[in-house]
């Protein structure tokens, strides 16, 4: 018998991929203020808050703004962004996540979502996987960004169960050092040289099953 509870999961890159969505409107932006903006960049972007993600995109650009300046720039950028995935479809759901979730909750395994993202409940309603979580525990409910553990500890909290029979999945760096931070198992989707550190690194949840899960 499992010892796994739980799992908590990332959303972006690990269920859905709105790194294109986050890519565009960044890339926008950029241009808007007179540099570009390369598909690289937005890779070190992966986890970051918003706010840091634009002080970063404006230190790269060599632009300085006011605090007020910022603050509506970073509010351009999410409108747009929202606007984009408000035409998210059930097809954009990673392949095998929605497999994975489903056998999750046939084996009785509770299930929460765990992002930093602010717009996670409309994503999940888009892509018609809501459903499947017991928890969001998002952007609207954390103070402090990954690599703290708190998105995950209240993940744990709400769904009323130990960070030990926690199984966090996740796409970066921050995110796996959150889920470690906070006494969790962790798999990283991804590259194995970039989620070091993680007990186990697959290429996506379609690689994912139950078996694994109680061989953490």
């Amino acid at each position: 018998m499992s010892t796994i509870k739980a799992c908590i999961f990332d959303l972006d890159g690990v269920i859905v991929d709105t790194a294109v969505y986050h890519y565009k409107a960044w890339k926008r932006l950029a241009n808007e203020l007179g540099f570009d903006f390369t598909e690289e960049d937005n890779e070190k972007l992966k986890g970051v808050s918003r706010t840091r993600s634009l002080e970063l995109i404006l230190q790269w650009g060599d632009v300085s703004k006011t605090d007020a300046e910022k603050e509506a720039l970073a509010t351009r950028k999410n409108n747009w962004y929202v606007e984009m995935i408000s035409h998210m479809t059930p097809e954009e759901v990673l392949p095998g996540a929605r497999e994975f979730l489903e056998s999750c909750i046939n084996a009785g395994i509770k299930t929460a979502l765990g992002s930093a993202s602010k717009n996670s409940v409309t994503i999940l309603e888009k892509t018609a996987i809501a459903h499947f979580f017991n928890v969001v525990i998002d952007g609207n409910k954390v103070s402090k960004p990954k690599p703290d553990p708190e998105v995950f500890l209240k993940g744990a909290q709400a769904l009323n169960v130990a960070p030990a029979v926690c199984v966090v999945f996740e796409d970066a760096i921050a995110g796996v050092q959150a889920a470690l931070a906070g006494g969790m198992k962790v798999v990283g989707i991804g590259s194995p040289q970039v989620l070091a550190g993680a007990h186990l690194v697959l290429s996506g949840l379609d690689k994912m099953s139950l078996e694994k899960l109680n061989n953490l």
